[in-house]
């Protein structure tokens, strides 16, 4: 058993996946007194971060967030119609399905000696109880939005003094022997603690229809975030964090003020969310990120295994891009020619295209918070 659990543990980290062509672990094991390189036991730390993270979420939602939706005038709203208990219909909403066919519907109005429209509303109003309130999503948005917003700045200050920042060839000299600085060590944990904190939230958080494509991205997101930081590509993967960045904080802002019901500042929120967000996505993202991942480290340090791999991922979240873009500038066009720009915010909130590497996240689907 030990020795199928060590040549699986070699095969997974074997060296000439993940380094260039003649580097080996053991280069990268025994650095010079005071310097360090990133190790995949780091990521570890995440962990607790991400409970300490949701804890936060939690305390900040009762105490901060609650406080400020009462100022504005948003309250937990009461449901006004129950469904009468009914533990045969209760069991159909919960175990089989919460919008029944004619054929269900007939059925169980056999069994009950219930009118099919008596049963049709009971479906309704049990429905309506699982709706969260606007207080709830509130206070959700709002933690979003200080999280985002307090990453995309800490992203800013920590990059703007970094030299692969203004020149992306600085993201290949001496790879992978590039020491591991304390900014980009909390900005790459903090990052990841969020989105695993967002895969234990999910599972309390609003039930959304993209709740199983939402799980998969944040896991995908998980995923690449590891990947490059296993394989020391953390300057350019701290620019690619600080792209994704910089719009999901306007979606959520956004949000708020279509809760608080200020349209002309949700109205101008979004529209500037749409903007960066094709800035960024469709402008800085391919002619920034993947020009320095694709052209420059190829000269620089030539392709290997994990090279492909980190690109083709790349390469996959621009397409998405691509298809978020379409989407939103598809349903803001009709938003605003009917003037209904509150109701596509809500579009991006329950379920279409709207943000995050939003989010893979840093960098799939998370268009839809």
């Amino acid at each position: 058993m030990y020795t199928c659990e060590a040549s699986a543990w070699m095969w997974f980290w074997n060296e000439r996946f993940w380094l260039p062509h003649n580097v080996t672990w053991a280069d990268l094991a025994d650095p010079a007194p005071g310097v360090e390189y990133p190790k995949a036991g780091h990521l570890l730390s995440a962990l607790p971060l991400a409970v300490g993270i949701f804890a936060v979420r939690i305390l900040f939602e009762r105490f901060i967030a609650s406080p400020c939706a009462f100022l504005l005038h948003i309250h937990a709203a009461s449901v006004h119609w129950r469904a009468t208990p009914n533990p045969v219909l209760e069991k159909v909403f919960t175990s089989i399905t919460k919008c029944p066919d004619s054929r269900r519907l007939d059925g169980l109005s056999k069994q009950l000696d219930w009118d099919v429209r008596k049963i049709q509303r009971w479906f309704r109003h049990r429905r309506n109880q699982d709706k969260p309130s606007i207080l709830t999503k509130f206070c959700e948005s709002m933690w979003r939005l200080i999280f985002y917003l307090f990453m995309f700045t800490y992203g800013i200050c920590f990059l703007w003094k970094c030299p692969w920042m203004w020149d992306t060839h600085h993201c290949w000299y001496n790879y992978p022997y590039q020491v591991l600085t304390p900014g980009l060590y909390h900005y790459y944990v903090t990052e990841l603690g969020f989105y695993w904190s967002l895969m234990f939230s999910q599972f309390t958080d609003i039930k959304r229809k993209d709740f199983p494509i939402m799980f998969i991205h944040h896991l995908a997101t998980v995923s690449l975030i590891s990947f490059s930081y296993a394989n020391n590509m953390l300057r350019v993967g701290s620019l690619v964090m600080c792209v994704h960045d910089a719009s999901d904080f306007l979606l959520e802002a956004a949000k708020l003020t279509n809760y608080a019901k200020y349209q002309r500042l949700c109205d101008f929120l979004f529209v500037l969310f749409a903007v960066v967000f094709f800035i960024t996505r469709l402008v800085l993202y391919p002619l920034w990120i993947l020009n320095t991942t694709l052209f420059e480290s190829w000269e620089m340090i030539g392709p290997y295994p994990s090279w492909w791999l980190f690109n083709s991922l790349l390469l996959v979240l621009q397409v998405l891009h691509v298809i978020w873009s379409y989407l939103i500038a598809g349903i803001a066009y009709k938003a605003l020619v009917r003037g209904k720009v509150g109701g596509l915010v809500k579009c991006c909130r329950d379920g279409c295209p709207s943000g995050r590497f939003s989010h893979l996240r840093r960098g799939t689907l998370e268009l839809s918070q």
